[in-house]
């Protein structure tokens, strides 16, 4: 008789040990680092500088932009496609007069969106010409139709290939991932470098921002389309280009819209940003009124900005899933030529001036009276100037100098051990990888002063938004008074949040943190608030059958439930914050957005390239280090 020998059983570690491991070691390893290498920015001699290389090249470029033939045979023609296209139809519409432009915005809304929305869009428009910002309002409407055309024409390109093909849908997956990740100044320093100051690169850089939604959108579509419609529909002989035509894309059809909404957004808040490099239009007079601190002028120019968001989002989102019948849209363009023949001839193309109303001297003695009570010297509570010099020198000063003190090589522990808690060793090392690229640029503490204001902004978005969504997930009332106001807010484009905080808190760091709370505050209401809402009743009974409390349920049963959904908020909520904290650099916010703007305002290519490329690593790192992913095997 034989013996069996069995191997000995190993003890089993617990999955929480597995997790936590990296944890504890950077426990260990962080207060080691600063006891043996103090205060640690990045060594010089791991720098590499890039400002000769940059230099040359943008030298290169100014050199034979109008001599060599990439750009005689390709890059100029594309530029002059560009700059005639939204010279053409900005023509038409200053042909079609103000009467014609309004007539035809009511009408296409009204098809679209119901009679509600067409008295909006008139009204919206009546207000940009009584504001007297007709024509910078045609401006930015004008490159906004070309550069929406191009987008959501490369992005549906985009989409359609990788919903057709596996493998290209593994290529672009991670280039759209990551392109979804970068503040807007970073797309205006590469177009610059090639096409210089103005239209072409505004246009440009708006479709490369705008086209990655609409290409993600297309993509999900067209894969989730119904298997059983496509069998059957290959059963019956069709071909795949009719499968295409007449299943998958009808199937898509509600993700192609909101591609197409998020397009339209997108693409608006790019375009007024980049009013930085010339494109003109109502952005540019926002950031020449805050330039010079001009608050009314720039509330001016804001409000229009805000209600184009308004009308164009309700409208593409309003969008019925019938089609309109071609005799209406027949009529409808009938009665807006009539309108325009009829502004033409009496001479009324742009909007009187006698029907402008000026807000800005209202709004600047306001400003000035905020100054002279508000800003400091308030009973109690303090002025608006007293909590923004507070929130600087209790918050952001001292996680700024937390940050710069640590070794470098400290914080890439930090950066890796969270990013291998949420996700896997790849994202770990993609982080880890992003940090270390900002050292070898040669800006490690803008950086991390730029990181300071992301963290500081996350915290108090984060505290703000998860009190509200809990209060809007347990009072229906409270939701309702909440959604409309949510709505405004999320399609306000980036550049104008900081007309408020300018008016409250002057210039600094802590209005670009003000600014990046509100822009990310909506999202966090949204996706806790579904998240908490979306949890499953039986749980929440059984719960409050074994007599839990209000908090405890929320504590014990909702956010465990919600994880994924709070995650997600966190995760949105830093690429937000990061995309105001940038451009926060127009105002006072200083580190990396006040390079990015001084290279593009100086003509500095290099100090600008450098800082937008410590921009994409810092995006990338962020990203990583808050988006969970499948574990490994």
């Amino acid at each position: 008789m034989t013996t069996a020998v069995t191997a000995p059983v190993r003890p089993r570690v617990p999955a929480a040990a597995r997790r936590y491991w990296p944890l504890a070691a950077a426990l260990v390893l962080l207060p080691l680092g600063l006891l043996l290498a103090g205060r640690g920015s990045w060594p010089a001699s791991l720098q590499v500088d890039l400002s000769g290389p940059l230099g040359s090249a943008s030298d290169w470029i100014v050199d034979n932009r109008d001599s060599h033939p990439l750009f005689l045979y390709f890059l100029g023609h594309v530029s002059n496609v560009v700059v005639l296209s939204v010279r053409g139809v900005y023509l038409v519409l200053l042909a079609a007069g103000w009467a014609g432009v309004t007539a035809a915005a009511g009408l296409v809304a009204w098809r679209l969106a119901g009679p509600r929305l067409a008295a909006t869009a008139v009204a919206s428009f009546a207000v940009c010409g009584l504001l007297g910002m007709w024509v910078p309002t045609m401006q930015t409407l004008a490159l906004m139709v070309v550069a929406v055309a191009a987008s959501v024409a490369l992005g549906a390109v985009l989409g359609l290939a990788a919903g057709l093909s596996d493998r290209t849908y593994r290529a672009l997956r991670p280039v759209l991932d990551t392109m979804q990740v970068l503040p807007a100044f970073a797309y205006l320093l590469p177009v610059v470098l090639i096409f210089g100051i103005g239209v072409p690169a505004a246009v440009l850089a708006t479709v490369v921002y705008a086209a990655p939604p609409m290409a993600r959108l297309t993509a999900l579509g067209l894969r989730a389309a119904d298997p059983g419609v496509l069998e059957a529909s290959a059963s019956l002989g069709a071909t795949g280009r009719q499968r295409l035509l007449t299943a998958r894309i009808p199937l898509a059809r509600r993700e192609l819209l909101l591609g197409v909404n998020q397009s339209i957004m997108m693409a608006l808040s790019m375009a007024v940003i980049a009013s930085v490099i010339g494109a003109g239009g109502l952005g540019d007079r926002v950031y020449q009124a805050l330039a010079s601190v001009d608050v009314g002028a720039a509330l001016a120019a804001g409000i229009p900005i805000v209600l184009l968001a308004v009308v164009l989002d309700r409208t593409a989102t309003g969008a019925r899933s019938h089609g309109t019948a071609g005799r209406t849209w027949t009529a409808c363009a009938a009665a807006v030529l009539a309108l325009a023949v009829a502004g033409r001839l009496t001479g009324a193309l742009t909007w009187p001036e006698a029907w402008h109303v000026d807000i800005a001297e209202p709004v600047n003695r306001a400003v000035d009276w905020m100054t002279a009570h508000l800003y400091s010297g308030v009973p109690v509570v303090g002025g608006t100037a007293d909590w923004a010099a507070h929130f600087t020198g209790w918050v952001l000063d001292p996680v700024r100098d937390g940050l710069q003190a640590l070794p470098w090589w400290a914080l890439l522990v930090v950066v890796g051990v969270l990013a291998l808690l949420v996700g896997t060793w790849r994202t770990a090392m993609t982080a880890v990888s992003a940090m270390a690229a900002i050292g070898v640029l040669g800006v490690w503490d803008a950086s991390l002063d730029t990181l300071s204001q992301v963290l500081a902004a996350v915290a108090v978005t984060l505290v703000l938004g998860f009190g509200i969504a809990v209060g809007a997930a347990r009072s229906t009332r409270l939701e309702r008074l909440l959604r409309p106001v949510l709505d405004v807010f999320q399609t306000m484009p980036q550049f104008v949040y900081l007309i408020p905080v300018v008016a409250l808190f002057g210039v600094g760091r802590a209005p670009a943190v003000a600014a990046a709370v509100v822009y990310a505050l909506p999202a966090v209401v949204r996706i806790t608030t579904q998240g908490l809402r979306g949890v499953d009743p039986v749980a929440l009974e059984s719960a409050r059958s074994l007599g839990a409390t209000g908090w405890q349920q929320l504590r014990q049963v909702q956010f465990p439930l919600a994880r994924p959904a709070l995650l997600l908020a966190v995760n949105q909520a830093v690429v937000l914050v990061l995309a105001v904290v940038i451009i926060g650099g127009l105002v006072g916010g200083g580190a990396l957005g006040y390079d990015v703007v001084f290279g593009l305002a100086q003509g500095d290519l290099a100090t600008g390239l450098v800082a937008g490329a410590a921009i994409v690593c810092l995006g990338l790192m962020l990203d990583r280090v808050t988006q969970p992913t499948g574990k490994e095997a």
